[in-house]
């Protein structure tokens, strides 16, 4: 991120908009993979789970999604699952239309089915695949989108790999070393995100990383990047991780951000994971990458942490004068946290 994107952003809340739009485009998958969080009981909150909602396809999808993005008016969406690929034919018309408004967009995928080679040509597409470590975790946890499935679904395209560590990757030394070797010698990789597994509030599975392994990981992050360039993790990100923002509110991505499901009127709340995240755990490579450039300094002065609460405080305060209808932010709209649930303020002694 750099002074220009801060302010590009900055413009979008403070005149009551969201810089970051996420969309479940699609209810449906064919994986079943294990600690999946799309497909939680209470990822969407409404006793109802993602399987079972309404969704669209062709023309409607295209239209409403189009609709949807232009009533937000974000820099940035992504589309994610289900599984987009299954939604290839109405991607290929929504994500051109999103590239004329000046909007970059992010597929997340499987590649349990190609990739268009015309997305390729697309500006401000990038394509991200996720890959759940190397083949003797992955291809259980992912069939049928196993390793030579995806390899042949991304043979001549440019992608971004994205890994969720999780705990059984972490028994063998040097494991996530060969991982990063692997993807950074492959020509279609232009970059490798890492995020942790993040678990909900009061879950114990296999996934989940002891505060042991989560300092681990802060402390290797740095040195992945000087062997492996690609991987984009850093000193900041690092820190980041070892030291996640407390709840949303403290969360700039939940902050600057909205997420719909499939339905594309239910919103997915307090971010992308949905449920009650256990913040304390979060390793989301998008929340600790932006809650690691807060301290940055726009211009030498203003901390990036700063300008966000400030904006939102404002664009919270211009919302309020909009009818509901056309109120595009998520501020002051939002479902909140019931008074007793995980992110409810600690009563003052």
């Amino acid at each position: 991120m750099n002074t220009q994107d801060v302010l590009a952003a900055w413009r979008r809340v403070l005149t009551g908009s969201v810089p970051m739009l996420s969309i479940e485009i699609t209810r449906d998958c064919p994986l079943h993979c294990p600690g999946c969080y799309a497909y939680g009981e209470s990822h969407l909150g409404t006793g109802v789970n993602l399987r079972q909602l309404g969704d669209f396809h062709g023309d409607e999808l295209v239209e409403r999604t189009i609709a949807l993005v232009r009533r937000h008016r974000p820099l940035h969406v992504s589309l994610v699952g289900g599984e987009p690929l299954l939604r290839h034919r109405e991607l290929s018309r929504i994500l051109p239309a999103l590239s004329e408004m000046g909007v970059w967009t992010l597929v997340v995928t499987s590649a349990v089915i190609p990739i268009p080679a015309e997305w390729q040509n697309i500006p401000q597409v990038t394509v991200a695949v996720s890959v759940d470590g190397l083949p003797e975790h992955h291809d259980a946890r992912r069939h049928p989108a196993t390793y030579a499935r995806l390899l042949q679904n991304i043979a001549g395209r440019k992608i971004k790999i994205h890994l969720t560590i999780t705990r059984p990757m972490l028994q063998r030394e040097g494991y996530l070393e060969e991982y990063f070797a692997f993807w950074s010698a492959r020509p279609e990789v232009q970059a490798i995100w890492v995020s942790t597994y993040t678990p909900q509030v009061g879950e114990h599975t296999p996934e989940m990383l002891s505060l042991e392994q989560r300092q681990w990981v802060s402390g290797a992050a740095e040195g992945w990047r000087r062997r492996f360039p690609r991987v984009l993790m850093d000193a900041r990100t690092s820190l980041a991780l070892a030291q996640p923002p407390s709840s949303p509110k403290q969360c700039a991505f939940a902050q600057l951000s909205v997420n719909y499901s499939a339905d594309l009127t239910t919103r997915v709340e307090p971010c992308i994971f949905g449920g009650k995240p256990d913040c304390s755990q979060c390793g989301c490579a998008v929340s600790i990458g932006l809650h690691g450039i807060q301290q940055i300094r726009v211009a030498g002065l203003i901390p990036v942490g700063a300008i966000v609460k400030a904006s939102t405080r404002t664009g919270a305060l211009l919302n309020r004068f909009r009818p509901a209808l056309a109120r595009p932010a998520r501020w002051d709209d939002a479902p909140k946290a019931p008074a007793d649930g995980p992110y409810a303020p600690a009563a003052r002694g």
